[in-house]
């Protein structure tokens, strides 16, 4: 950094948030200083260094209007979000959702970042948040953030982090697909064919549903089923939960009809694009913690696999977020720290969007709190 130079806020993670905020606040006239300990320091969960990493599904979830997502993305184009607006540059097709290429995606992002002049990204760990004359932090380090940053933030709050466990689904390649197994269709067929299906009779299903109970699961450090994250739940504990969860659930069949038969399979497995090339499909609700030699076993007895070549597997996670109703002023700033504010999901919200919202709603708050 130019001894010239000096941040009017340092923004801490270039995760969603983060960089929707740095964005934000240049485009605004505020010098930003965007802080990233990646590839540095790596996370259990991110595979590279790269600004707005995708880590997990690919999906950005619905853009119909009468949804909350859909809804919540129409307000945030009112606000001119800028990563939304990336984010359908580097689109797949998803049906009626919005599926983003997780590469393409973070490269265009990257060079947004770029082109701003009052951005400097910078790498390296934040392990303190000194109060600095003319100056706000913005923390948007995420649930993954590091031990000695979540450390200070309990200190400057006075209350521990609370954490819960999350889970990443495998990828496969799309020529070791079986697509004269698999069919083409779309739930309720909104908007194109996008995704692949892969149909289970009775029988295949109760199979399915034995293999994923009996399978081994890798160990997670101080795991605790309680602490499972209700909207992401590994594959084979939504099984334990029941022989029909997974039907009722995330294999669930209404809204598909199998063109070879004419009639509604008794589950549906679902793979969705990854990337812009169409090589790569995603289990759609398939997040595991099974050990990979077990999702191998396993997943490849679902039909239409039986030769699917894994580029990723599944795995588990422990996130971090802030108490932030005890923690936390109104404007998502510390109490007793007003220049350290808060944004994405290290404070608790879920989700892709809800992230970019909570980056692009908290730099606004820290501009008027700049201006007076």
């Amino acid at each position: 950094m130019s001894p010239s130079w000096s941040p009017a806020v340092t923004v801490v993670g270039a995760g969603l948030a983060g960089c929707e905020a740095a964005l934000q606040l240049a485009c605004r006239g505020v010098p930003v200083q965007l802080v990233e300990m990646r590839p540095e320091t790596p996370t259990p969960a991110h595979q590279t260094g790269d600004p707005a990493e995708i880590v997990c599904s690919n999906s950005l979830k619905s853009t119909v209007l009468s949804t909350a997502s859909g809804c919540l993305k129409q307000e945030m184009e009112l606000l001119g979000c800028r990563l939304l607006q990336l984010a359908r540059a580097a689109a797949v097709p998803a049906g009626a959702a919005l599926a983003v290429d997780k590469a393409a995606f973070s490269r265009l992002v990257r060079e947004a970042l770029e082109a701003e002049p009052l951005i400097r990204l910078e790498t390296g760990q934040v392990r303190e948040l000194p109060a600095r004359p003319d100056h706000l932090w913005l923390v948007a380090g995420g649930p993954l953030s590091s031990p000695d940053l979540i450390r200070e933030i309990g200190t400057l709050t006075g209350q521990p982090a609370l954490h819960f466990f999350d889970a990443i689904a495998p990828t496969v390649t799309a020529d070791s697909l079986d697509t004269e197994i698999l069919f083409r269709a779309a739930r309720y067929d909104k908007g194109d064919s996008d995704y692949w299906n892969a149909p289970l009779d009775q029988e295949q299903y109760e199979s399915l549903h034995r293999e994923l109970l009996a399978a081994e699961r890798a160990a997670v450090h101080d795991f605790d089923r309680a602490d499972l994250f209700d909207g992401c739940q590994p594959i084979e504990e939504i099984a334990a939960s029941g022989p029909q969860s997974l039907a009722f659930g995330p294999l669930r069949p209404v809204g598909l009809k199998d063109p070879r038969t004419g009639r509604r399979p008794h589950a549906v497995i679902q793979l969705r694009q990854e990337n812009l090339e169409g090589t790569l499909y995603g289990l759609v609700g398939f997040q595991t913690r099974l050990k990979f030699g077990e999702q191998k076993r396993v997943f490849r007895q679902i039909p239409g696999l039986a030769k699917a070549e894994f580029v990723r597997y599944g795995q588990m996670h422990r996130n971090f977020y802030l108490d932030t109703p005890r923690c936390l002023a109104a404007d998502f700033s510390l109490p007793a720290r007003p220049d350290v504010f808060l944004a994405g999901q290290i404070t608790g919200v879920e989700g892709y969007v809800e992230s970019m919202a909570s980056g692009l709603v908290t730099a606004l708050r820290a501009v008027a709190r700049l201006r007076g």
